[in-house]
């Protein structure tokens, strides 16, 4: 089973950490994030990842190079421009195939306690891209219909609403926070293709641009405690739940 790994970004939040370092090698419970996400990965069954790179990506090299983390790992090089994710998913294409199932993107900077094989098997045939939820609070929500399909976007905080329907009300919806993790079927780069989508995207513009002609799902994970390590007084937190879930 394949996976793509997001460790690209910048990680500006994290500075002045990432002035020296990748966010995918900021260390937590002793290890670089990107060791704790692989070690998920391949315990769930993922054999064949492909990691994205940018910011001081021969730091990432290197530290790849140097371990044996016993599954296959390619380097999708994202050095000369910052892709962000969208375009990074259509990047690593030619790593990522021949697709004959779903692969799953988990970005670098997630720490939980997902089954990731539990989430895997939440993968509707025929879908698209199936996305992790959660009800954290924040101020922008995901919009699905009462079949957890997705219809829009909103910030709560300016009332913006981004949406293929005309007039969505989002009080009449069921509103989730994205949580870094999602399901992607064989299916995307056609889908990029037929939505003439440029070489660099953000993911979640081509959700919201694509939800209505193609089947995108949204799961809430039950008893999911998962923390985003985008600033440095998250750190903490990570440490913590990364603490509960070594052997």
């Amino acid at each position: 089973m394949k996976a793509l790994i997001f460790a690209a970004g910048l990680g500006t939040r994290l500075k002045p950490i990432t002035d020296t370092l990748p966010k995918a090698l900021v260390p937590v419970c002793g290890e670089p994030l990107l060791y704790h996400v692989i070690c998920k990965l391949r315990s769930a069954g993922y054999d064949e990842l492909v990691v994205n790179v940018h910011h001081f990506p021969e730091q990432i090299k290197a530290y790849l190079a140097s371990h044996d983390f016993g599954v296959k790992i390619g380097i999708s090089d994202e050095s000369e421009r910052l892709l962000e994710t969208g375009g990074g998913i259509a990047h690593a294409r030619t790593l990522l195939e021949p697709l004959d199932q779903p692969f799953l993107i988990h970005n670098v900077d997630i720490v939980s306690n997902l089954d990731l094989s539990w989430f895997r098997s939440e993968t509707r045939p025929g879908a698209l891209a199936t996305l992790l939820v959660s009800e954290r609070q924040t101020s922008r929500y995901l919009l699905f219909n009462g079949e957890m399909r997705l219809v829009g976007w909103t910030n709560v905080a300016t009332g913006e609403v981004r949406s293929p329907y005309p007039g969505l009300r989002p009080e009449e919806c069921r509103r989730f926070a994205f949580a870094g993790i999602h399901n992607i079927g064989p299916g995307i780069f056609d889908a990029f293709a037929a939505l003439d989508m440029p070489e660099r995207f953000p993911i979640m513009d081509f959700y919201l641009k694509a939800c209505a002609d193609y089947p995108i799902y949204g799961v809430p994970a039950p008893d999911l405690t998962l923390v985003d390590v985008g600033k440095i007084d998250t750190l903490a937190d990570a440490e913590r739940i990364c603490a509960t879930l070594l052997p």
